[in-house]
């Protein structure tokens, strides 16, 4: 994942297919549909991206 073409989004491969695009409901093989370039794995790359980023905890520090 890179943040390149988009700069606040993460795309797949440098692509301007961002990995929030692959939350759009469809399942696999109509996102490779839609979107011939990818590849099967760059699905699951990107689902395992959204994994990872769920699990992430954002702790506020703030100097009193």
């Amino acid at each position: 994942m890179r943040n390149e073409p988009h700069r606040s989004a993460p795309c797949i491969r440098g692509m301007r297919v961002t990995t929030g695009m692959m939350a759009s409901g469809h399942d696999r093989a109509k996102i490779l549909t839609l979107y011939p370039y990818l590849e099967a794995d760059d699905i699951a790359q990107a689902l395992s991206y959204a994994a990872w980023r769920a699990e992430e905890v954002e702790i506020d520090i703030t100097c009193a």
